[in-house]
């Protein structure tokens, strides 16, 4: 027994080792450095933060790098050095309407304040291989506008809010602080704070699924972009010991309102109703995935039938969550001699009470 523990224990060393091996690849190669992946994996670095719930752009390169690239582990890895921080205290509410905007585009009106700002974005791209990028030459400095933006870009939802013709957006009752579920269990029925918090952790291709379905008809949705902006926010906080607010940086965020029609219900007159996303970093798809997601799960609470997937609380929150769900699927591979040991004997007395059935019959 000793002897078989002893080996198992050098087998995992010696995986250890395989594994960072084939991290660093061909040792004629430079070695990848977080800066690189800093510089030229932004999207990637950016769902690494998103899901991770950590804003931290070198933490996250280097989750990136010790995964190989693994998106998914790379999460699990922030999210488990994100448990061994102090919690200092809580930033205020970050005005998204004050963002320093490098991207800001409508899908609903063609000529909004400010004008459509499209940014780096692959949108109108080909989508063909370039295989320029197979040298090392320097990208074109790109062209800047000879006119500054403004200070403050106008949410374009508000040209509906002025006619009344969409729902306003107004505080709960008391206007109560959010949960922290990364402090606090999930319970349901969750209210529409806390359904965001758990979707703007959740993972992406499961979330871009869902808003899927409620496109192809799982859900009464027939949504509209209404404004996605990307750009610079900046982060406050008032410690107790000062007693006014002070700035102590910024994070990039991407920012999404979906609009979507309803029929209207006894308590409320037909308008656009609204689906809201926001993700760390350069996370366009995200945003506009939550956004579909957020107004399916708002049915209940409109008045509308629920029956697809996408629109029940449990179903869509209980499986955001790709670390959990890795963990659930890869302990498969753990093991399990004794349980399957159990079911095996299970089936052979079956089969065999099974055969003494059949030949009773006969």
């Amino acid at each position: 027994m000793y002897v078989a523990v002893k080996g198992g224990e050098t087998a995992i060393l010696n995986s250890y080792e395989l594994l960072a091996a084939d991290r660093r690849g061909d040792q004629d190669t430079p070695e990848l450095t977080l800066a690189q992946i800093k510089g030229q994996m932004r999207l990637a670095l950016a769902r690494v933060m998103q899901e991770g719930s950590l804003y931290d752009e070198d933490l996250a390169a280097l989750a990136l790098k010790q995964a190989s690239g693994d998106a998914t582990e790379a999460v699990f890895l922030l999210r488990a050095f994100r448990t061994t921080l102090p919690r200092l205290g809580y930033s205020l509410p970050l005005d998204t309407a004050a963002m320093r905007v490098r991207r800001r585009v409508s899908g609903t009106f063609k000529d909004v304040p400010g004008g459509q700002v499209l940014g780096p974005t692959p949108d109108y791209t080909q989508r063909l291989l370039d295989f320029d990028l197979t040298g090392s030459d320097n990208a074109p400095s790109p062209t800047l506008a000879k006119q500054p933006l403004p200070e403050r870009l106008h949410c374009v939802l508000d040209v509906l809010g002025s006619e009344g013709l969409i729902e306003p957006e107004r505080p709960a009752d008391g206007d109560p602080a959010p949960k922290d579920l990364t402090r606090e269990p999930l319970m349901f029925p969750a209210d529409r704070p806390t359904r965001l918090q758990n979707l703007a952790r959740g993972d992406e291709g499961y979330l871009l699924g869902l808003a899927y379905s409620t496109q192809r008809g799982y859900a009464e949705s027939h949504p509209f972009a209404g404004e996605i902006r990307m750009g610079e926010v900046a982060v406050t906080v008032c410690p107790e010991e000062l007693g006014f607010e002070i700035e102590i940086g910024e994070v990039t965020l991407t920012e999404c309102q979906m609009i979507n029609q309803f029929a209207g219900s006894r308590t409320a007159p037909p308008q656009f109703t609204r689906g809201y996303g926001l993700s760390f970093g350069e996370g366009e798809r995200k945003a506009m995935a939550m956004a579909l997601v957020d107004r399916s799960l708002r049915a209940a609470e409109l008045g509308e039938d629920v029956h697809a997937p996408a629109q029940q609380q449990e179903f869509v929150l209980y499986h955001t969550d790709n670390v959990e769900a890795s963990g659930f699927v890869q302990h498969l591979k753990l093991p399990h001699y004794v349980d399957f040991q159990a079911e095996l004997s299970l089936i052979r007395t079956l089969r065999k009470q099974f055969a003494r059935n059949q030949e009773n019959e006969q």
